[in-house]
């Protein structure tokens, strides 16, 4: 047994944390994913820091929250002194690999890694990217469709991206169990992220006579945002579709069928791996996450993406699932605000490897043990000119004045849901003199939220120190990314200039 435990970290794309079979919805097929939730902690609250794809991987990465690492787009250079995940492990001489869609900024991963099996492109290690695999053996690329709308996959389960990566991620483990090394292995799945095409044998578990749309699929969304209100719009006018026939009514349901086609697809993916694990008698050794990078609308609301992601739960709450046998609570289920920024301290916990200070977020491990009790007043995704948080039972979406010029000239737009009442989200409370006082408070949460956690480059008469992962020139200490963590200041209760 390795003195270190194995890490096996899995990311779904745009996984909708309510599209479980233990999470009671009404069609989908998980079971590979339901009997490893009772085996595992499930956090039942857990947020995304970014709604869209290469800022949120970033925030996980790094454990930075948005406004520190300063990614909001789905491209962006390579990140400078920012350390990441990969490099932590990598420097305690763990055999580091990513495999799939590794959507982080330029080169970034690469750096840090021994073998990265991309989308395209051969790179870390000399692995062959998925495009090459598929034009080698004269194979329709897919994944380069750009459409929202659902069919069948021309593409057999073992050549999708989720066979490939499964076959790269098994024999990655093989490799570092020969060389005696222990392994951090990310796996990115690109399913259940749009195209939705699962392979054949998943399409056909569901039946589109039978499927049933979502709670919120049609009401009054006079008091929602203006940008969600036009992007309903088109999708009801079936403008997106690509198939016949081309109506919003058979394009909603094809999109259905195939999203969750798509999720079973990841199920029988996911079980894959675990099967690998048990079958090689590494359970015991091998800590495993299940994450997802943010959600998708799945029908809800009438949106068949996840665009404009920061209006919705669907988007903002991600699954997030652990499983350790004999070291985490076994079917644990925790209610405690949880961000995607805590996993790279948490990982590095438990792994013996110290506290990464770069961290925005936090060490969960008391939770994963059954242990209770807040880790975050709030939890936070962020755009850059709108951030939703999370508070209690409540969710408050914050947009500045001048968002929606047009429709609300004196700049009062924001939203307000209480999600145990109204857990679709279907009656924004923002409006409601009644609710005035928890707007004003989630309003206060969230300036004072920006305030600490900010990490500045330079603070006034902060007294050096030193650390291997710290940098000192002319008497001013910073951590490898070049800024100062917040909570020097509230060590050292540096609150103002004087």
């Amino acid at each position: 047994m390795n003195k270190q435990p194995n890490i096996l970290f899995i990311i779904a794309d745009q996984h909708n944390a309510k599209v479980f079979g233990h999470k009671g919805h009404p069609h989908v097929k998980t079971p590979n994913l339901d009997q490893f939730a009772s085996e595992g902690v499930r956090f039942e609250n857990a947020i995304t820091q970014a709604p869209i794809c290469m800022p949120s991987r970033t925030s996980i990465f790094s454990g930075q929250y948005p406004h520190n690492h300063g990614y909001y787009g789905n491209e962006g250079p390579h990140p400078g002194g920012l350390p990441s995940l990969f490099g932590f492990f990598r420097q305690a001489n763990y055999r580091v690999g990513a495999m799939g869609i590794v959507h982080l900024p330029d080169r970034w991963a690469y750096d840090d890694c021994d073998v990265v099996h991309n989308l395209r492109g051969v790179d870390a290690g000399g692995a062959q990217g998925y495009a090459e695999y598929l034009a080698e053996r004269g194979l329709e690329n897919e994944i380069t469709s750009d459409t929202v709308d659902g069919r069948v996959s021309n593409l057999d389960h073992e050549d999708s991206l989720e066979g490939w990566t499964v076959r790269n991620a098994i024999n990655f483990m093989e490799q570092s169990i020969e060389s005696g090394q222990p392994f951090f292995l990310n796996v990115n799945f690109l399913k259940p992220h749009s195209p939705y095409f699962p392979s054949r044998q998943f399409w056909d578990m569901y039946d589109p006579e039978q499927l049933t749309f979502p709670p919120n699929m049609d009401y009054d969304m006079s008091l929602k945002a203006p940008n969600l209100q036009k992007q309903v719009a088109y999708f009801r006018s079936g403008q997106w579709t690509k198939y016949e026939p081309r109506t919003f009514e058979a394009g909603r349901l094809r999109k259905l069928r195939g999203y969750l086609g798509c999720v079973s697809e990841v199920d029988y993916s996911m079980g894959q791996l675990l099967a690998w694990l048990r079958d090689n008698n590494l359970e015991q050794d091998t800590i495993v996450v299940y994450t997802s990078d943010h959600g998708d609308y799945a029908c809800e609301h009438s949106l068949m993406e996840k665009a404009p992601g920061i209006c919705s739960d669907a988007i903002t709450r991600v699954p997030s699932i652990w499983r350790w046998p004999g070291h985490f609570k076994a079917g644990h289920v925790a209610k405690e605000i949880i961000e995607n920024v805590d996993i790279t301290p948490t990982l590095c916990a438990l792994a013996g490897l110290g506290t990464k200070e770069t961290c925005d977020g936090v060490d969960i491990s008391h939770l994963l043990q059954g242990q209770s009790g807040e880790v975050h007043r709030v939890g936070v995704t962020e755009f850059a000119w709108s951030k939703s948080v999370r508070k209690g039972n409540y969710r408050y979406v914050y947009y500045p004045r001048e968002m929606f010029p047009a429709e609300y000239p004196d700049g009062n737009f924001g939203e307000l849901y209480d999600l145990e009442a109204d857990p679709w989200e279907m009656r924004n409370l923002y409006f409601e003199p009644e609710y005035a006082s928890v707007v004003n408070d989630m309003r206060l949460e969230l300036m004072n939220w920006l305030v600490t956690t900010t990490r500045p480059r330079t603070v006034h008469a902060l007294p050096t120190y030193t650390s291997r992962q710290t940098i000192t020139r002319n008497g001013h200490t910073v951590n490898l990314d070049g800024k100062v963590h917040p909570n020097r200041l509230r060590q050292l209760k540096m609150r103002n200039y004087l």
